[in-house]
């Protein structure tokens, strides 16, 4: 279950029809779900592949004992523990006490905040809830105290104020009009089971969802969840449905897009295991949605400026690789802190010298990536910045450079690579954008920043009014 900050991405996508996919040999089969079972009923099972489409792994776990940290402006929320512990999980649980927890944010005890996104499950099907009821009861259960407990600050830590945030935020989207058959089923996975609006969707003052730009992209902390409305500059309005399936299923498109860090987590716990006709409604919902244009501009790839691999084969022969990159190490021009220099010392061994990488090691190719082609360039600093995870276990994990290298190396590489793998006619960056990236906060909505101050006044407000109330009826009574 996704948090409420969360997904970086270096997101882009597309597909063609469903009928199309039938037929496509390029895209992979999903990946052998894991907790299928025929010993198990066809409910449990299809509670397994409902998990896997909600995502509940992303927060809870591999083994739904929880205790992940999930950040949010508020301060950190930690996921619970899922597992029929009667104790410490949800063995208690009646399966309305499931449902009243995933539509309304109400566990038995106590109000649900929403980092855990209810506000997008309050559409689940009864059905859905059924399926994933009982296959939670299947799950081996753990049964020890958590070692975090969430603790927010006055007035957030009155649980109780979720009903009022509720009244305004839940549902957190609408069902449409006019939708085939297929993109109705997209609609229930994107707003619903999937909830990518949780981090594709910038947040109002209340930290609800700004439906007018729906999907159309948020800063997540370190990371920024990019627009994917079908908007043709600054969303994903030239990616195929096709290439939607493609990246959901594997992480990454050829030249175009690369899964990391918390989208990354999502191809790797979720979508890879979704069926082609799921993944095929998907895509084909996001290319109806409304399409929002933004100031975070993708600049469109020219192929003339990208450079060409070594050979066809060098990119499987780590030896030539290895060769190759002491070559250019020796022909580099402008000292050690040169960008390409920086960029071959720092970069090359994983991503090769052109950029094409290494695919026999699940090293990232970087060449044509619309995280380094977008405007806004915090994203890509980030990357180098904080590094990211891979979309599957056998992905090797990119290191951060934060403490390795200065903001104005980290600069040079990212204009080396903006430019040479990007095909950018230029890029300026200097150490104070990295500066920038680096000690950047959240930005808190007015109502979250002082909601304390805000607090206390009304206690004081509420005070005054009651003093008032008294005095005048103690008034009344004497003149009487």
């Amino acid at each position: 279950m996704k948090p409420l900050y969360l997904m970086l991405s270096m997101f882009a996508i597309g597909l063609t029809s469903t009928a199309a996919l039938a037929e496509a040999t390029s895209i992979p089969d999903a990946a052998s779900l894991p907790n299928i079972s025929p010993a198990n009923s066809d409910l449990v099972n299809r509670g397994a592949y409902i998990a896997r489409a909600a995502d509940c792994m992303a927060c809870h776990g591999d083994d739904y004992v929880g205790g992940n940290a999930i950040e949010t402006p508020m301060g950190d929320i930690y996921s619970t523990n899922i597992t029929p512990s009667k104790q410490y999980g949800i063995g208690k649980y009646t399966e309305k006490d499931l449902k009243n927890a995933l539509k309304k944010g109400r566990a038995p005890n106590h109000m649900i905040y929403p980092a855990m996104p209810y506000p997008s499950y309050s559409g689940m099907t009864d059905e859905d809830i059924s399926a994933l009821f009982a296959y939670l009861q299947t799950v081996p259960a753990y049964d020890e105290a958590p070692d975090y407990k969430t603790s927010l600050p006055f007035p957030f830590n009155f649980r109780f104020l979720m009903l009022g945030w509720n009244v305004l935020n839940v549902p957190s989207t609408e069902n449409r009009e006019g939708l085939s058959a297929t993109q109705e089923r997209g609609e229930y996975l994107v707003n619903n089971l999937g909830h990518c609006g949780t981090c594709h969707t910038p947040r109002n003052s209340t930290m609800g969802f700004d439906k007018d730009n729906y999907l159309s992209g948020a800063e997540l902390g370190n990371w920024y969840a990019p627009n994917i409305t079908p908007d043709e500059s600054s969303g994903i309005g030239s990616w195929s449905e096709q290439d939607i399936v493609t990246y959901l299923r594997t992480g990454q498109l050829d030249q175009r897009a690369y899964a990391g860090g918390p989208m990354a987590e999502v191809v790797a716990h979720s979508t890879r295991y979704l069926k082609d006709e799921d993944l095929g409604a998907i895509a084909s919902y996001l290319k109806a949605v409304p399409a929002v244009q933004t100031e975070d501009k993708v600049r469109p790839v020219d192929a003339s400026r990208l450079p060409s691999p070594i050979n066809e084969s060098i990119t499987h022969d780590l030896l030539a690789q290895d060769d190759y990159l002491t070559q250019a190490k020796a022909e580099v021009t402008g000292g050690s802190n040169s960008p390409e220099a920086l960029y071959l010392a720092e970069c090359a061994s994983c991503h090769g010298v052109n950029g094409y990488a290494q695919p026999d090691a699940r090293y990232a190719p970087i060449v044509g990536l619309s995280s380094i082609r977008s405007d806004n360039p915090d994203a890509l600093i980030n990357v180098i910045v904080h590094g990211a995870e891979g979309a599957s276990d056998t992905t090797p994990k990119m290191p951060g450079f934060e403490e390795e290298l200065s903001s104005e190396q980290i600069a040079n590489i990212a204009n080396y690579v903006r430019v040479k793998f990007g095909s950018l006619p230029s890029s300026d960056l200097t150490a104070a954008d990295v500066d920038r990236v680096i000690t950047a906060e959240p930005e808190q909505p007015f109502l979250i920043k002082y909601a304390g101050w805000l607090a206390a006044l009304g206690i004081i407000v509420a005070i005054v009014i009651i003093f008032f109330i008294i005095r005048a009826i103690i008034r009344s009574r004497r003149n009487h």
